[in-house]
């Protein structure tokens, strides 16, 4: 890959300050097809971005990273993966200058959603503008990849089919006709947790969830017959506030639902908005709540410069 030729060189700065907008996702489905002799494990799922996201600013600094987050649960030290994602730019061009990072957290944590992928994802592309980078989408990709399996799909976002660990990637251009309420409890699942305490039922058939979802998603019977998520079993057990959660999302008029991730938010898809934003209203004092509209897609990442 070109980024690789490009260390020590960059163009003039351009911007002082950037912002940007660092949406979550949810999996529409989510299949755990064997572990890899590397540790990790295959994986087929589609991400899908919803209508909630943290901002990140970034700013020209002369005294190395620093973070500033207004989530008292958010590291500011080299264990964040914004601070990471600063690092790594640094290393592989060789910039010099530094830059302070404002977090504004909307996005809950430990929930399945993507948050912290999704923020190291913004802090590249925001910093790779700020600094004058000569760098592509896609040499970003490759270089998230060290980050976590799923930080190259917010370098893009929309809708993208995944398999692999989650970093090899197909668009997909999908409408979906719902609203999207998601609902999270409060409680975080560690995702290494999760995938240590699987135990694979290599029973159970697999869909070809690209097919599954880009066909069939107006089609909510059907998702509910093949569409899973093969960390529910495991974490409904240990943690049933999540799947209380689920249940209650399905009694107040879901036409499907399911969990993200590892948990520990549930969506559910509502093709009548009236009652998903009722449900939204009951709950809010329960659980954290967001709601994402029909035909949602995401704004440019770069809200301003």
């Amino acid at each position: 890959m070109r980024v690789f030729l490009l260390l020590g060189r960059y163009s003039r700065i351009l911007f002082i300050t950037m912002t940007l907008r660092a949406y979550a996702k949810i999996n529409l489905g989510l299949q755990i097809l064997g572990k890899r002799p590397d540790g990790y494990h295959d994986i087929e799922t589609v991400f899908h971005q919803i209508n909630i996201a943290d901002e990140i600013e970034v700013t020209h600094g002369s005294h190395g990273v620093r973070l500033h987050s207004d989530s008292r649960d958010i590291p500011s030290d080299q264990s964040n993966l914004c601070v990471k994602a600063a690092l790594l730019l640094q290393q592989i061009t060789g910039m010099q200058r530094g830059a302070d990072i404002v977090l504004r957290k909307r996005i809950p944590i430990g929930a399945g959603l993507g948050g912290g992928s999704s923020d190291a994802a913004a802090t590249l592309i925001g910093l790779t503008r700020l600094w004058g980078l000569d760098i592509s989408n896609d040499e970003l990709r490759t270089l998230s990849l060290s980050l976590g399996a799923d930080v190259p799909f917010f370098i893009d976002g929309g809708t993208a089919y995944a398999t692999g660990k989650g970093e090899r990637l197909e668009p997909i251009e999908l409408e979906v006709p719902y609203w999207i309420l998601t609902v999270t409890p409060a409680v975080h699942v560690s995702t290494s947790w999760a995938y240590g305490k699987l135990e694979l039922n290599h029973h159970l058939r697999h869909e070809n969830l690209r097919t599954l979802v880009a066909t069939r998603i107006h089609e909510p019977r059907v998702m509910l017959n093949k569409l899973r998520n093969d960390f529910e079993p495991l974490v409904f057990r240990y943690y049933p506030e999540v799947m209380q959660a689920k249940e209650r999302v399905v009694r107040g008029g879901a036409d499907f639902a399911l969990m993200s991730g590892s948990g520990s938010s549930v969506f559910g898809l509502f093709s009548d908005g009236s009652y998903a934003k009722e449900l939204a209203d009951a709950l809010v004092n329960d659980y954290r709540v967001s709601l994402t509209e029909p035909y949602f897609k995401p704004e440019p990442i770069v809200i301003s410069e």
